[in-house]
């Protein structure tokens, strides 16, 4: 059963390109924000959903209320393919939930499985938001490593050669979205999560009715 409360009902921002990647007259809804670790898919998708009025849901959170464990802890358990299984089971059953009016921020390998970036076009609409490498470094490492064990206890250099051929394996699976965010290639703002937001606030209230 897929509880009601797994939905964070709303509370009483120049960037760079968002492009198109399919020509949509409207935005099928709801959304999906997906990217690798540390892209700002949760921070982004709160804010974002904060300033439409919508839900919002981190599907990490959703998997963890539903089967009683994180991802990491049930990985551990159960293995990686059980995870995904279960993982794509989550996505797919909340998106019968009789709202549409929700952003979701995806777990960082879900669009890499199988074929879940074709449901995702079927469910929705998907934005990946793209950042380099190296950028992406930066963001992880102002973050508590403690929630990412993959990353924990990296160097820099460690996380880059970590990171870069893992993002590159995964960027023919994130590059089907909708929409792709290119991140700024310039030094990391604490604005950069709202830039963000604001730019496909605008989107959304521009294709949506």
């Amino acid at each position: 059963m897929i509880h009601w409360s797994i939905l964070q009902s709303p509370k009483p921002f120049l960037f760079t390109a968002l492009k198109p990647i399919k020509e949509l007259d409207a935005l099928r809804l709801p959304i999906y924000l997906i990217g690798y670790m540390g892209a700002g898919k949760t921070t982004v998708g709160r804010l974002l959903a904060d300033r439409l009025g919508w839900h919002f849901v981190d599907l990490d959170d959703a998997f963890a209320e539903i089967h009683g464990a994180t991802p990491a802890d049930y990985i551990r358990s159960h293995g990686i393919e059980e995870f995904r299984r279960k993982e794509k089971y989550v996505v797919e059953d909340l998106a019968e939930l009789p709202i549409d009016k929700v952003i979701y921020a995806t777990g960082g390998g879900y669009p890499c499985w199988e074929d879940n970036m074709e449901c995702l076009s079927e469910l929705g609409t998907s934005i990946y938001l793209r950042w380099s490498p190296t950028d992406l470094v930066k963001r992880i490492l102002l973050t508590d490593l403690s929630e990412r064990p993959v990353l924990q206890g990296r160097t820099a250099e460690e996380l880059l050669t970590f990171i870069t051929p893992q993002l590159e394996a995964r960027e023919a699976f994130y590059s089907q979205a909708d929409y792709v965010v290119e991140a700024p290639l310039k030094d990391i703002a604490e604005e950069d999560d709202k830039n963000i937001a604001e730019v496909l606030w605008k989107l959304i209230k521009s294709k949506t009715r």
